[in-house]
């Protein structure tokens, strides 16, 4: 992991932070005077995402009246008149705790736009790359100077590949990848024959040679860093993440057989989450939380479904999906965690309420859902509304940055550029986590129905 730093792979970090710079400073001088405030309202994030595009009209908005329905028939929630697909038992049993938007209109029908957008809250620009939430939420928990002292695990976590990185705040702010749940992340441990101190020593050596690269930057007066991350440091800090990891106390919070608190996990538990890959991330999400990471995206790829839809969704995805979903809710409820963990389900885009000719759904982005819950997000409510036929928004039309809005103040975070700390992009104008134009309606950059 400390070998030799050549110029290609120095290179290659560097292109990943060229923006840093400018939006860096504004987001580091604006926030962390409100960070400690923010730091005891913020509570931790788990994004379920769905690779490939889910066909949310088959899961959590059925029109069994129209000839777009489909063959799957809605079966009633622990929320009073909130229907979802019947299969999804586990899932509709924790309703009291979750809660459905039906008329979110995303605009971004293209896989790669699509899954950029729902996890940055932004379209794709090529003037700017936006951070996802999670790095976000990563930044905010690193304003809290005396947490972060004692800090040893990555404050975002992608459990199967990221789909959303730092964008303009860095490498530092980057997801950690965890690509097989229940085994150590790749690199973690200290190689074969090599001690902690000759650990400590390599570091040492890494630290003198990557001061080499430093190109002089402005230092602050008050904690004697660096004011701008330029390329070298964003180089540093990437090794520096996993070198913390390596000599952490909790890495053994990557495996599955024990509670961070050393009493072994229940192989019952594990069999409820389900034997599998996404069964396994989440339940590995839910040790991350307890363990103090502020976001973890878990993945259910497999969704991109132009053919054999129903089939699909009867036999092989929905059962893997109501088994660690269900568990997931259950059990952080049950744990007395859900209060400080917002949960949402989410993926690239809808799909098209017309069945096609292969008995499959294509792309659509004009009207699907997301399910969300936890933290301060209400449970038991189905919130806006499509037409009979799922083809367009009847009640209560959603922005992606309404989603985002929501999430935040669910979290803790009030996402007002009054009250929480603006951006500046890399062109000079401000950045808002939330945007800065609140719904007409109601006056708020999130949906008030879903935040108590």
């Amino acid at each position: 992991m400390f070998g030799t730093t050549d110029r290609r792979h120095f290179l290659q970090h560097a292109a990943a932070s060229t923006a840093v710079t400018l939006p860096g400073l504004n987001f580091l001088a604006k926030v962390r005077a409100a960070a400690p405030e923010m730091k005891k309202k913020q509570k931790s994030l788990i994004i379920l995402w769905m690779a490939g595009g889910p066909p949310t009209i088959d899961l959590w908005d059925l029109k069994p009246e129209s000839q777009n329905g489909g063959p799957h028939k809605p079966k009633p929630t622990a929320a009073s008149g909130v229907e979802i697909s019947e299969h999804l038992p586990l899932v509709a049993k924790q309703f009291k705790n979750l809660s459905i938007i039906r008329s979110l209109n995303s605009r971004e029908g293209d896989h790669d736009r699509g899954t950029r957008m729902m996890n940055t809250g932004r379209a794709p620009n090529p003037l700017l790359d936006f951070p996802s939430i999670g790095s976000v939420l990563a930044y905010y928990q690193a304003m809290d100077i005396e947490a972060m002292k004692n800090a040893d695990l990555p404050a975002s976590i992608s459990v199967g590949g990221p789909r959303g990185g730092a964008g303009f705040l860095g490498m530092k702010y980057a997801p950690f990848n965890v690509q097989n749940p229940g085994t150590p992340p790749e690199n973690i441990a200290a190689p074969a024959g090599i001690d902690e101190g000759r650990m400590a020593r390599r570091a040492a050596l890494f630290n003198r040679v990557e001061g080499s690269f430093s190109t002089g930057m402005p230092i602050d007066s008050k904690t004697g860093k660096p004011m701008v991350l330029d390329a070298a440091q964003a180089h540093k800090e990437v090794y520096e993440k996993a070198l913390n990891l390596v000599v952490s106390t909790r890495k053994d919070v990557f495996s599955l057989d024990k509670e961070i608190d050393g009493k072994p996990i229940d192989p019952k538990l594990k069999e409820e989450y389900g034997n599998d890959q996404f069964g396994r991330s989440a339940l590995l999400a839910r040790k991350l939380v307890e363990a103090g990471t502020a976001a973890v995206q878990i993945t259910l790829g497999g969704w991109d479904l132009h053919a054999n839809t129903h089939q699909t969704l009867a036999t092989q995805r929905l059962p893997v999906l109501d088994k660690a979903m269900g568990t997931l809710v259950k059990d952080l409820e049950q744990r007395g965690k859900l209060k400080d963990t917002v949960i949402v389900w989410m993926g690239d885009f809808g799909r098209t309420p017309r069945i096609n000719q292969n008995a499959g759904r294509d792309h659509w982005s004009r009207c699907w859902s997301v399910v969300l819950g936890g933290g301060n997000i209400k449970g038991g409510v189905a919130y806006g509304a499509t037409d009979k036929d799922g083809t367009s928004v009847s009640e209560n039309e959603t922005s992606v940055l309404e989603l985002f809005g929501t999430l935040y103040k669910g979290l803790g975070i009030d996402p007002t550029p009054e009250t929480n700390a603006s951006v500046r992009d890399n062109l000079g104008r401000p950045y808002y986590v939330a945007g800065d134009k609140p719904n007409e309606k109601t006056g708020k950059l999130w949906i008030p129905a879903l935040v108590s």
